[in-house]
């Protein structure tokens, strides 16, 4: 496999517009860990823009990634996977993720919580469940946002338990779809299969991120990651993507226009017809796959080659990722003491959260005990080698 620049910017980008969207979670009315005091409606619609398809994009891409890391065979690789995923998600459990539940504390419980920071963490490690508002408790500790690193492992370790016992018919498929996805197919079969995946599931299965009841969640981001994996190979498909990428990019655009238009005219005092609700999640499930597509066929029309900034940016994705939620919540519920205005505010915020994230990185890749906890192999490579072919940085797993 040939290295993918395209899905290192692309994966950089997807990996980077989380800090936008958790920015955005402050200012909605949708539930977050902290909630800024001018939270209304108005970035909801702008929010929706990326909600369906984000997290679907990532698998998809640490599949084609996981196709590459598995090219000379399963040797090695869980213990590979594991020490790149695992580490950071303990490591991240026990110290990076704690300040947001304190946050939200502080902000949520009746009364506030005032013993101070270093107590609740005592309480955190502790597993305290007594942290409750209205018969909800909050489930300590935890991963919060990143649930994305388990879910990874457990798909990564599905697909090579499946390698080693069903190699054949595991490749056939790969061939398969490799064939049939070289025309309409590529763009129509998945949007029909998420839109199902929505239509049957999403009503009867909470996303929950606790991996082991998270039923729709697991229909829709194993299928994309087996999906990338099966396609990592399959150039006619890939061409057959760029080729689609104008009609992939329309017809996502009306699929987020209807979008739009149902969350705004329809809601829980104001309920759908359940036919409406049902074409709604068609909707979503098109919109999901579509703008994939556009992305990726854009992305490989574009991108053809290395760069400095992606050379510097692939390394610097996981410790960003790792940190970027916790620098968001610290600094959004300390911020709001300033008044500031929101349209003020969240530009800061954003900016403030990129510098403080890629300033931490810069600090991790130098000492050498932090690299493995952030997603980073022990010792730096020089500067100025050149990065082997291989595939795309392996999401998650690739770094200096």
């Amino acid at each position: 496999m040939e290295r993918r620049y395209d899905l290192d910017w692309v994966r950089t980008l997807a990996f980077g517009l989380l800090v936008l969207y958790h920015v955005g979670m402050y200012y909605v009315t949708w539930d977050w860990h902290v909630k800024s005091p001018a939270a209304g409606p108005a970035l909801e619609p702008l929010m929706l823009l990326s909600s369906p398809w984000r997290l679907s994009l990532l698998f998809l891409v640490s599949g084609v990634a996981t196709a590459s890391m598995l090219e000379h065979g399963p040797k090695g690789f869980v213990r590979l996977r594991s020490r790149r995923l695992l580490w950071p998600l303990l490591f991240g459990m026990l110290v990076v993720v704690p300040p947001q539940s304190y946050y939200e504390v502080v902000e949520k419980l009746p009364g506030g919580y005032h013993d101070g920071y270093l107590a609740f963490w005592g309480r955190y490690l502790a597993a305290d469940g007594s942290f409750c508002r209205e018969g909800d408790c909050l489930d300590l500790p935890t991963w919060n946002h990143l649930w994305f690193l388990p879910y990874l492992w457990a798909y990564s370790m599905l697909l090579w338990a499946a390698l080693k016992l069903a190699a054949g018919p595991m490749r056939r498929i790969g061939e398969r779809l490799g064939r049939w996805f070289t025309g309409p197919a590529v763009l129509v079969v998945p949007a029909l299969g998420l839109g199902l995946v929505r239509m049957l599931l999403v009503g009867r299965f909470e996303s929950t991120h606790a991996l082991v009841d998270d039923w729709y969640n697991h229909a829709q981001y194993l299928p994309v990651f087996l999906l990338g994996f099966w396609l990592a190979r399959a150039t006619q498909a890939w061409a057959s993507i760029e080729r689609w990428r104008g009609w992939s990019l329309a017809l996502a655009l009306c699929s987020y226009l209807a979008l739009v238009a149902y969350f705004g005219h329809y809601d829980d005092a104001n309920p759908p017809p359940d036919w409406v609700r049902m074409v709604q999640r068609l909707a979503w499930g098109a919109n999901q796959w579509l703008s994939i597509a556009a992305i990726l066929g854009f992305a490989r029309h574009w991108v053809k080659g290395d760069s400095p900034a992606l050379r510097y940016l692939v390394p610097a994705v996981y410790p960003v990722y790792i940190l970027h939620q916790t620098v968001i919540v610290v600094l959004a519920h300390n911020a709001q003491g300033l008044a500031l205005d929101p349209w003020i505010e969240g530009p800061l915020l954003v900016a403030c959260t990129f510098a403080l994230c890629l300033a931490g990185y810069e600090l991790v890749r130098r000492i050498p005990i932090l690299r493995p906890v952030f997603g980073l192999k022990w010792r730096p490579v020089p500067r100025g080698t050149p990065r082997a072919n291989g595939g795309p940085a392996a999401a998650t797993g690739a770094g200096r």
